[in-house]
């Protein structure tokens, strides 16, 4: 006889059952363990065995076995996370429920988001439970991140061509990751530093005095990692002009220059589409609205915050355009390019995710 497995255990719900996982599994902010629990046993209940299940879902047979053996044994309640030695939890789906739906879709009184405390205070658990029940659903009321999603009708193109001339550039050419780090201070700290000593940090004073600004512009090679710079006290197309004329005059005469840009104005003025037809080696790649992560440079420019400009000291904006010529001059002694793994792809996807997760769009 032909293997048949081992049999399924049959799922049945009540129609409050079926109504309440129907609700887990639908609202656009619960939490997605919850959600993915909740599928998981109403495809189970359709009949479909664990394979059909996994596969429909994306995850793993043995997954899907385990919240249909919960959900059998224990009901709604199993849906929560597997009991730990010691005294019987007294805590019940319907809390565990009001405690994620009360997270994600209100906000206490006078605050902007839920404290462990407050969360406590208002559902008459502990702080300890309330951190539990957060940590298996994955739920961080304290964090918050930014983000921006573009609304360039154009997205999906520009990342395929960026993300093209990063992972199979083309032959003789060089792809530069081109911007400017604009309005860079000269801020001379109001007292000396303290310097760090065991068991203490360095101190700095919050206050400074502006001495000037200046503007760095750089071209980053995405192969080698070697970056092409100037320092102007101005970011207008005036110095964008004179910049591209630096990178014709060091790039060899024999290959083909891409430049990826951003879609600030001085890029695109008048007389820079006049420079570029008087130079037809060049070729412009603008990065989508608000995807400054899609170009290299920025990582860079991340990289001379981080190790110069975060506690500089400068008396002046000489000192300043000093320090960060300096610093350029000896990253380019050891250049190092920035490996790009991601497909276009795979970005377009994770973004699609993002869109799922915090608009509902696709549902």
């Amino acid at each position: 006889m032909p293997r048949t497995g081992r049999p399924k255990v049959p799922v049945e719900l009540t129609d409050e059952e079926r109504d309440r996982l129907q609700r887990w599994a639908r609202r656009r902010k619960s939490s997605q363990a919850l959600a993915l629990r909740s599928r998981i046993v109403l495809a189970c209940a359709g009949g479909l065995d664990n394979k059909t299940v996994a596969a429909e879902l994306g995850c793993a047979s043995a997954t899907v076995g385990k919240w249909r053996a919960r959900f059998v044994e224990h009901r709604l309640d199993g849906l929560a996370d597997e009991d730990r030695p010691g005294r019987p939890a007294r805590i019940t789906a319907e809390q565990v429920e009001d405690v994620v739906v009360a997270t994600l879709e209100s906000t206490p009184a006078n605050a902007t988001h839920w404290s462990r405390a407050k969360m406590a205070e208002r559902t008459g658990l502990s702080k300890s439970t309330i951190g539990r029940i957060w940590t298996a659903f994955e739920l961080k009321p304290h964090r918050a991140e930014g983000f921006k999603l573009s609304n360039d009708p154009l997205f999906v193109e520009k990342v395929y061509d960026i993300v093209g001339l990063y992972v199979n550039p083309p032959d003789a050419a060089v792809v530069l990751s081109v911007d400017e780090k604009s309005q860079v201070q000269a801020l001379a700290r109001s007292q000396p530093a303290f310097p760090m000593m065991p068991g203490m940090p360095e101190k700095r004073t919050h206050d400074y005095v502006r001495h000037g600004t200046t503007s760095l512009f750089a071209a980053f090679n995405t192969a080698d990692g070697s970056v092409i710079s100037s320092m102007h006290r101005r970011h207008r197309s005036i110095e964008f002009k004179k910049f591209l004329g630096k990178i014709d005059d060091q790039v060899p005469d024999d290959l083909q220059v891409h430049l990826i840009c951003d879609n600030y104005g001085t890029h695109k003025t008048p007389s820079i589409t006049k420079w570029l037809k008087a130079h037809p080696r060049f070729h412009m790649h603008f990065t989508p609205t608000y995807s400054s992560w899609i170009n290299q440079v920025e990582r860079f420019f991340g990289l001379v915050t981080a190790d110069l400009l975060q506690r500089s000291d400068h008396r002046s904006v000489q000192a300043l355009e000093a320090d960060i010529r300096a610093w350029v001059k000896a990253w380019n002694e050891n250049p190092t390019p920035f490996m790009w793994t991601k497909s276009a792809e795979q970005i377009l996807a994770s973004l699609g995710r993002l869109l799922q997760r915090t608009t509902g769009a696709g549902h």
